[in-house]
């Protein structure tokens, strides 16, 4: 939604557009558009060909912009006339002027945008009842570790970005209570995250976002957080293991005592979703069983738990394409929901029954009563009716619905 509103804003004033997220709304193949613009991550790839050539067979121009065709230009380029490499906001009003000249090029690539002179979004082209939360925006962009597994920073070539603070209070204003920051780390720069999260303190607004498990370790910064209104967090733990947070370079989680990270995040009334990702190369299966138990005795409100999956454009991706490891070339399947590449320590189906079983286990509803139960000890009841509880239900329903819980039940990991 956000990116789809950025790049709409940095269209030139002679431009007209409409955003359609297929999640919400049909795509109409006979609207009456002069060119086609589709953004699109790896797993999603194969329909944004599918909808490229479609257009193109009917004479429309379509660009290409997002993730997957920054990072395979070439392949991508087969069902576009143009792809927008990185970020739109430079790109796109060069490539407005060069489709009214009849000279649009094969590829964009620009700077980093500066966050100092981001445009202001139109939100009335999103249709905000169909969203969750519609109050989204960014603080930073980016970030500057080196995770193997993340196409996040390479995107951002490393590098992370803020916008000025007066902007952000400015736009938080125009936007109702709950907030959603879609930033990749918010605290990343901590020294601007206090700054930020003081002057949020007088807007009374009650927000969420993603940040490392490193706010738990600066005291004030934690404190301003809560303050400011923060609920709840996105934090990638990834591993309990320290092999394999060295084997990813995920080195901003090593040697870090997760149990008392979570205690003291929720002693400030803040909700954890929690990111694990299995399939490292030092994982065995009883990695499943060892999650499992932390997740529930830190009573961890959300989970999101992954299967390792190796997306183009990050080092994991270029050293399992050179070792030959990657079997499945269906980027479909590149969803977190497949296995795509052959585990060194487990067999495939282990890997891909253990996280639907972790899935399983932890979505129970018996587990789901268990910590909303536990979280009303230190959660205001207002963020778990509004969003602990519908999350839950939520991944509950969408892993029913793409058959992990009817996995889940081929894995026993006492035989491990």
């Amino acid at each position: 939604m956000l990116p789809s509103l950025y790049v709409a804003a940095s269209m030139p004033h002679y431009v007209d557009t409409k955003i359609i997220d297929e999640d919400v709304e049909a795509i109409d193949f006979n609207i009456d558009a002069d060119i086609i613009g589709v953004s699109f991550m790896t797993y999603n790839a194969p329909r944004a060909y599918e909808i490229g050539d479609r257009f193109r067979a009917k004479g429309k121009k379509v660009i290409f912009g997002g993730y997957h065709p920054t990072f395979m230009p070439e392949e991508a380029i087969r069902h576009a006339d143009s792809v927008c490499l990185g970020e739109a906001e430079l790109n796109l009003p060069k490539m407005m002027e060069d489709f009214r000249a009849n000279r649009l090029k094969p590829f964009y690539q620009s700077e980093l945008v500066n966050l100092d002179n981001l445009p202001e979004l139109n939100r009335s082209l999103i249709q905000k009842k169909a969203y969750f939360i519609s109050n989204v925006l960014q603080a930073t962009r980016g970030c500057h570790n080196h995770c193997t597994f993340c196409s996040v920073a390479p995107f951002n070539r490393y590098k992370i970005r803020t916008r000025p603070i007066g902007k952000v209070l400015e736009e938080l204003k125009s936007l109702g209570r709950y907030i959603l920051f879609m930033d990749d780390n918010i605290t990343l720069n901590r020294e601007y995250a206090k700054e930020l999260f003081k002057q949020m303190i007088p807007l009374k607004k009650k927000w969420f976002s993603q940040c490392g498990v490193g706010i738990a370790e600066d005291d004030e910064l934690l404190h301003l957080a809560a303050k400011s209104g923060c609920q709840g967090l996105f934090i990638g733990f990834e591993s309990l293991s320290q092999q394999s947070l060295s084997a990813w370079k995920k080195e901003c989680n090593r040697k870090r005592d997760y149990l008392e990270i979570v205690r003291k995040i929720h002693s400030k009334g803040i909700a954890i979703c929690a990111a694990f990702v299995f399939g490292c190369d030092e994982d065995g299966p009883d990695v499943f069983a060892q999650t499992l138990d932390f997740l529930l005795e830190a009573n961890i409100e959300t989970l999101q738990s992954t299967r390792l999956t190796p997306f183009p454009g990050t080092p994991l991706f270029n050293k399992m394409k050179k070792d030959g490891r990657l079997f499945d070339k269906d980027w479909s399947h590149y969803d977190f929901f497949h296995v795509v590449y052959q585990p060194l320590n487990m067999d495939i189906e282990i890997l891909d029954y253990g996280t639907a079983w972790v899935q399983k286990e932890f979505y129970s509803y018996r587990n789901i009563i268990r910590r909303v139960t536990k979280s009303t000890r230190y959660l205001n009841p207002d963020t778990i009716i509004r969003a602990i509880l519908p999350i839950n239900l939520g991944y509950r329903y969408k892993l029913s619905s793409y058959g992990a819980l009817n996995l889940g039940q081929s894995f026993h990991p006492e035989r491990f």
